[in-house]
C-alpha cells in the first residue's frame, strides 16, 4: 500500500495532505486545522463537503460548513456570558439575530503544524493550538493550554485523536465539538434519495427563540425515533435539533448508508461527547451536519448537573482527549 504525507495546497491555501492506499484526506493548519478533504479515490466518493475554487472566500469567512471544523468552546452562549468559577467571560455577539456567542474562538484562525510523517502502513499530521497571554484566544479565555490535533490515514479510513492539556496554574473549561458536515451524496452517481442514516440520540432539548435550551426535554416524533434505528433520510425536515447522546452497544455514532452503492458510512465520535446536534440546511439535499459534542449548548449558563450537560473542567496539568473515526463497510460482503 502506498502512503505519503506532504505539504501542498488546496484550492490556493497551504495544506498538509496524507494517502494512505485508496484514501486521501487534507488538513488545513491556517483556517483552524480543518479536515477539508476525505475521499476514496478508487470509487471517487467525497466524504466531507469541500469548497469548490469560486467558494474559497466565503468559507474562509465563515469556515463553519465545509470538512470537519473545531469548536472551541462550541455553540451558543447567552449574551456572549461565559460564567467560570467565581468570573465571567465575556465573548463577542455574534450573532445578532439572537443576542449570542456562536462557535469559539479556534475554527477560522492559524494552527501550527507540529509534524508529519508516512511508514508502510499508515500516514498522519499533528496539529497544535498553543495558547498563552497575549494569544487571540486568552483574550478572552485567560488560561494557558495546548490543543492538540492528529489525524492518521490507513487501510481502515480516517482516525482522529485530539486533547487539551492544562498548562496554566487554575482550573479551565473543556468544551469541543465539531461542525462535521457530510456529503449527502457522497457518491458520484449516486441522488440523495438513496440515503439512510441512523443517530445514537437520546433526548431532544428544547430550545428557546434565541436557540438556547430551557433545562426541559421535548418528545420526539415518530421520525425521530427511526433516527435510533436507521433508514431515515438526513433530509427528512428541516433539523437545527440538539439531542443528548445514548452510545448503542458501546459506542456513539452517526452511520449514512448509500443503498445504490451498498456501502455505509460510519462516523464513531466517542463516549466522552454527550450532546449531538444535527443541522441539515433547511432540509437542502446535497450535505448535513451530524455534530458531535462535549456540552450542551450554553452549559455554564444552565443549572444542571455539569456531569448531565458535559460541563468538563481541567485541572492545572490535567489532559482531556478522545478519539473518533470515519470508516466505510461495504454491505453486500
Amino acid at each position: 500500500m502506498t502512503t505519503k504525507a506532504f505539504e501542498g495546497t488546496f484550492q490556493g491555501e497551504k495544506a498538509v495532505w496524507l494517502q494512505a492506499g485508496r484514501y486521501e484526506a487534507a488538513v488545513l493548519p491556517e483556517i483552524g486545522a480543518n479536515l477539508i478533504a476525505f475521499r476514496d479515490t478508487e470509487k471517487e466518493y467525497r466524504f466531507l463537503r469541500e469548497p469548490a475554487m469560486d467558494e474559497m472566500e466565503a468559507f474562509k469567512a465563515r469556515p463553519i460548513v465545509h470538512g470537519i471544523p473545531v469548536l472551541f468552546p462550541p455553540n451558543r452562549y447567552e449574551d456572549g456570558k461565559f460564567p467560570w468559577q467565581g468570573k465571567v467571560y465575556e465573548f463577542p455577539i455574534n450573532e445578532p439575530k439572537t443576542g449570542n456567542h456562536l462557535h469559539g474562538f479556534v475554527h477560522n484562525i492559524p494552527w501550527a503544524v507540529e509534524k508529519f510523517s508516512a511508514d508502510e502502513t499508515e500516514s498522519r499530521v499533528t496539529l497544535a493550538l498553543r495558547v498563552r497571554e497575549g494569544h487571540s484566544v486568552y483574550t478572552f479565555l485567560p488560561h494557558e493550554f495546548t490543543i492538540r490535533l492528529t489525524y492518521t490515514l490507513n487501510a481502515y479510513g480516517l482516525h482522529q485523536h485530539i486533547s487539551v492539556h492544562n498548562e496554566g496554574k487554575e482550573a479551565m473549561p473543556c468544551l469541543i465539538a465539531y461542525h462535521t458536515t457530510i456529503n449527502a451524496p457522497f457518491a458520484p452517481n449516486s441522488q440523495a434519495s438513496d440515503y439512510g442514516f441512523k443517530m445514537t440520540i437520546g433526548n431532544r432539548w428544547k430550545m428557546s427563540e434565541r436557540m438556547l435550551p430551557t433545562g426541559e426535554f421535548q418528545p420526539l416524533s415518530a421520525d425521530e425515533e427511526k433516527m435510533k434505528v436507521g433508514g431515515l433520510s438526513p433530509f427528512f425536515e428541516s433539523m437545527d435539533n440538539h439531542y443528548t447522546t445514548s452510545p448503542q452497544n458501546g459506542r456513539n455514532y452517526m452511520e449514512l448508508t448509500d443503498s445504490r452503492e451498498g456501502i455505509k458510512l460510519v462516523y464513531d465520535v466517542g463516549t466522552s461527547y454527550k450532546q449531538w446536534m444535527i443541522w441539515n440546511n433547511g432540509a437542502s439535499e446535497g450535505f448535513f451536519c451530524p455534530e458531535p459534542q462535549m456540552n450542551l449548548v450554553n452549559a455554564p449558563n444552565v443549572d444542571l448537573p455539569a456531569d448531565q450537560i458535559g460541563l468538563v473542567s481541567l485541572e492545572p496539568g490535567e489532559i482531556w482527549e478522545e478519539t473518533g473515526r470515519l470508516y466505510t463497510i461495504e454491505l453486500n460482503k
